[in-house]
Formats: structure tokens, sequence, C-alpha cells
């Protein structure tokens, strides 16, 4: 039986999109091209931006400023959550307990402490909460995972990410914006190869003497996993001339072989023996945000718990708080607590007293992650 509340019915399922700036229209056409799903509402502060996004569409679509309002008119039955990172766990949290699932950009919320309140939210609802992971959802990706199937016991895995972009704006401003904004892609995907979470971490980080960004735009982090796999990620946001792929360059060491991928071709492998298989790719039909838009359809539709469900996509953002936390404590970190310092945080931090009880009732975050 699952967890949260299946979607039934012949139709697509009708969603509502909040948030229509850039990415907004983005999903908007990645909607229109998804027959699963039908657009009938969009939200956002600015409601000329909204309307304007849908102004050419027959039938009309409902626009307002409030989640709860458009949802009930346009007869929604899921949302989509684009607005930026800080507004997350408030459209997240209103949507859900407005009884709708929702699928929400990454990061789910800015904080670990701030997810785990939306765990709890997703849990009083009764409504799948997921997160657009989206670079999971990279044919290339699946056939690296396939081939780690063939590789016995890992041992080690690495990515080297080296680029140079220069964003301007609020990136050029954070104090870690390549661990904070970037980083998390490759840690994701860390999980999503091995099958597993991480322990602890040891990152150190800097700022190369030429860099134009404010803060540390360079950083190595050591993962230790369970069963005591490392997985080492090095990159750099100010690292002109042979740049990686925004994917990143892997390589992966097991006990009967290695594999390596350069973030967009196929993956090589090499075996003990000598064999180089060609792993067979086990991905979704569509990439990126649209297969992670087929993989919340599905979900809704089986009960089936996707891989982005909050409850797991809470340790990708653990893992970016604590290299954090490593970077400027010098210090190795365990992940345990870094959630369980979160969870403590959220219960001090919640203002619904509905979800504080639900937090409260974990007696731990491990209690409560194991959902």
């Amino acid at each position: 039986m699952s967890r949260f509340a299946t979607v039934s019915g012949d139709g697509p399922i009708r969603v509502v999109l909040v948030g229509a700036g850039a990415m907004g229209r983005h999903w908007l056409q990645v909607i229109t091209e998804t027959p699963e799903v039908e657009l009938v509402g969009v939200v956002d502060l600015d409601l000329g931006l909204a309307r304007g996004a849908v102004a050419d569409r027959e039938p009309a679509i409902v626009v307002g400023d409030s989640v709860a309002a458009v949802a009930a008119e346009s007869g929604a039955q899921a949302v989509i959550d684009v607005t930026v990172p800080p507004a997350h766990h408030a459209v997240n949290t209103e949507a859900l307990l407005g009884g709708l699932p929702v699928l929400c950009e990454k990061p789910i919320a800015p904080t670990v402490a701030e997810t785990l309140s939306l765990i709890a939210a997703e849990e009083l609802s009764g409504q799948l909460l997921m997160t657009s992971q989206s670079r999971r959802y990279y044919p290339v990706l699946a056939e690296l995972k396939d081939a780690v199937a063939l590789l016995g016991g890992i041992g080690i895995v690495t990515t080297e990410f080296f680029k140079a972009p220069h964003f301007g704006g609020f990136r050029e401003e954070m104090a870690h914006p390549l661990l904070v904004d970037m980083a998390i892609h490759a840690f994701d995907a860390s999980r999503y190869l091995l099958d597993a979470d991480p322990v602890s971490v040891d990152c150190r980080s800097f700022n190369p003497s030429w860099s134009w960004y404010r803060g540390d735009a360079a950083a190595t982090a050591v993962f230790e996993f369970e069963g005591g796999t490392r997985y080492t990620f090095t990159g750099s946001w100010c690292s002109p001339g042979l740049e990686t792929s925004w994917n990143g360059r892997w390589r992966v060491s097991g006990a009967l072989g290695s594999a390596s991928w350069d973030g967009e071709g196929h993956p090589e492998v090499e075996l003990a023996d000598g064999r180089r298989p060609r792993p067979t790719s086990r991905s979704t039909a569509r990439s990126e945000i649209a297969g992670a838009l087929d993989d919340f359809v599905d979900a809704l539709r089986t009960g089936r718990t996707p891989d982005g469900d909050v409850h797991s996509n809470v340790y990708s953002l653990a893992m970016v708080e604590a290299a954090v936390l490593s970077a400027d404590a010098s210090r190795t970190v365990s992940l345990d607590d870094v959630l369980e310092d979160a969870y403590h945080t959220a219960i001090a931090q919640e203002r619904r007293d509905d979800v504080r009880a639900v937090l409260e009732s974990w007696g731990s975050a491990a209690q409560g992650l194991i959902g």
C-alpha cells in the first residue's frame, strides 16, 4: 500500500504551475509536450507575468497569486513548484496541506531543517512531495549505473568538475558558490550510482587569487559512504581551459574493474580480465525535467515511491550542508550529526502546531527518515 495518495482516472492529471519566470516558462513547454498532464492554472506574485505566460492558450488558464485559490478554481490535482528556493517551503507546505501532491524544483528547500519540516508536512497531508533532481534523468548516467553493477564491490568514486562561468548576480556573492549552487548535482548522482548514503565528509574549500567570486569557488570533498566506499568531488568554478562537462568527469573503481564517464558520451568499462562490456541504458524515455515529470506522474498513478521523494532527497541536501560545515570548521563532519542538529532546529522554528507535532513524534531525525 502506498504511503501517499494516488490519482485515479483516465484523463491527464490537472496541474497548477507556481512560478512564471524563465524556469517556469521552460516547465510550461515541457508540460505542453506531456499528454499525461494538463495545465489548468498558473500562480505568480506578478500577475502580469503569469498572464503573459499563458495569454495565447485555449481554453483559458486560471491565473492568480494564491496557490489555494487557483487550485480550487481550476480543479487542480497536483502542483509544480518552480518558485525561487526561499519560497519553496511556504509554497510546498500550502499545497500539501491543501491536499495536493507537489513536484518541486531543486533544492526542495534552502536548508535541511526546512526540508525536515516538509517531510513532516508530507506525512501529515498524505500527499507526495518530490523534487526534480533533473540530472538523475540523463540516459548516459543510467548507463554508468549499469556499469557500476558490473564492477563488484566499489572502493572509490571520483568526480572532477572544472568550469569558468561568469554568472554575475547572487552566485558571485555567495560564501560557497560551488558547493551550495552546483555540487548537489554530483553529490546526488553519487548516491544514485551507489544506492547508498554517506556517513561523513571531510571538505576543504578555497578561492584562487584570480577568482571573480567573493566566496570559495573551489573545493575538494571526500565522503565516506555506508560500507566504506569513498566518494571524492574536486571542482572549481574559476578554471578556464580544458573545461569538463557540466556533469563533471567520473571514474568508478571496483574489485572487478573500472568505469569512466566524461559527463556526455557513453561510459567506458574495462574489467580485470580485459573485457570491455557495453552497458545498456535503463533510463526513462525522456531526460532532465521531462524525465522528472514522467517519474512524478507514474508515482501518482501507481503509488511507487519515486527517486526524488523528499525522504530520500534530504540526504543530498545534507551532503551540501555537511561539506560547507566541514570546510568552515576544517574537520570531518558526520551526516547523522548534521541531520540531528537540523531536526532540533526544525522543531524550534516550526510555526504550525500540527507539523511540529509530527516532527516531535519522530523522536530523532533518523526515525523520521525511515519514512
